[in-house]
């Protein structure tokens, strides 16, 4: 058990980073995001870090990226346009420098600027990737503070151990819920080693990131490593399409190991549900009592909360499809994660959608009568 603290997710998120060793912080003001920032600016100097103020998120994530390269562990925070001004910078560091890294997005009301309610509907920016190109981050949709807090420090681990960022999306409601949490133990400064980090070429030649047939440490078989590629990227010899399409080809094979190793989800009341209710985040968390509900009244509904968001638990929704007859998406959004199920679910069982939008949020009384409509039908289905 490690140190009992009382806030809001914002802070708590921050305080998070810092026991993961993150000791480097910037960003741009961006409500509601912006206490992030604010808290970070007090606290990462106090750890022995750096906070520095940019002066846009387009520079934002390009200090990132030099902090990635010198080997620290580094953090950015924004909030809906924010991130999308990112997303260049984002599609370097994952699918060239392969550089880790954590961003944290509070997502707000859009398209653009939007309002400042909270919203779900930055899940296609976060897990299909705003900028050029194939590549993947690592995504997060935590429902709770302490459950921000817990994969804030998983977020670190596995973006250094494969080399690439993670995102963690929370909202505007999470952001200012209060509550008390459990800090847990720090994590090792180097759990992988960053044989890769910069160092001034002092009597060396530069260190190259995946230079063939070398030995690189723990952990090396997740890299590209096909190419020659320096810490700013591709050689010279590596942008033929061959040479390319191998690289591509090895980052493909990383995003394969984590689908198949990194999978996170929570399940609630499944293996007897004839519906199952798919939702992430805040909506899952406000529902929840709709299902609780649900179960007290006799009927057969369950849950499947994703943690990851990328990678996405489609094996787990697919093993659902098996036996539970319908699902139903609670989001708010027009209809985001609703896709990723229905590519889980292949088609085989009927997919329906409950979304609010604008800031309104799902609620028990709201979502409630539709549990209760589409177990009906499903009732007097089973009776013809």
């Amino acid at each position: 058990m490690g140190q009992k603290l009382f806030m809001n997710c914002n802070r708590a998120i921050v305080e998070a980073a810092i026991q993961a060793g993150c000791r480097f912080f910037t960003g741009y003001p961006f409500t509601p995001a912006t206490e992030c920032l604010e808290h970070a600016s007090h606290r990462l100097p106090a750890a022995g870090g750096v906070y520095l103020q940019a002066e846009a998120e387009v520079s934002a994530i390009n200090m990132l990226m030099g902090a990635a390269i010198a080997g620290f562990r580094c953090m950015t925070a924004t909030s809906g346009a924010g991130f999308a001004l990112m997303q260049e910078g984002l599609s370097h560091m994952a699918g060239i420098a392969e550089l880790p890294c954590v961003i944290v997005n509070v997502m707000r009301g859009g398209p653009g600027f939007g309002n400042l309610a909270p919203t779900q509907g930055d899940y296609h920016l976060a897990t299909r990737g705003g900028g050029p190109g194939d590549y993947r981050c690592f995504a997060f949709g935590p429902a709770t503070v302490q459950e921000a807090v817990d994969v804030t420090k998983l977020a670190f681990f596995l973006a250094d151990k494969y080399r690439t960022p993670a995102i963690i999306l929370s909202d505007q409601m999470l952001a200012e819920t209060t509550e008390g949490f459990d800090l847990g133990d720090p994590l090792p400064e180097e759990p992988v080693g960053k044989w890769w980090a910069t160092t001034g070429c002092k009597g060396r030649d530069p260190i190259y990131m995946g230079r063939p047939g070398k030995n690189y440490g723990p952990h090396a078989e997740y890299l590209s490593g096909n190419l020659t590629l320096n810490l700013i990227g591709l050689g010279n010899e590596g942008r033929d399409p061959d040479s390319f399409e191998g690289h591509m080809l090895r980052l493909a094979e990383k995003y394969r190991r984590i689908q198949a190793e990194e999978v996170r989800a929570e399940t609630l009341y499944l293996d007897d549900a004839d519906l199952a209710v798919v939702a992430f985040g805040t909506s899952a968390r406000l529902i929840r009592p709709a299902i609780e509900q649900a179960r007290g009244d006799g009927l057969r509904v369950g849950l499947i909360r994703p943690i990851t968001l990328w990678p996405f638990p489609s094996p787990l929704i697919e093993e659902a499809a098996a036996h539970v007859r319908e699902f139903l998406v609670v989001e708010m959004s027009m209809g985001q994660l609703v896709e990723d199920v229905r590519l889980a679910v292949e088609g085989k069982k009927p997919v329906h959608l409950f979304s609010t939008l604008g800031g309104v949020i799902p609620r028990p009384e709201t979502v409630g009568p539709k549990i209760r409509q589409l177990l009906g039908l499903v009732a007097s289905q089973s009776r013809a």
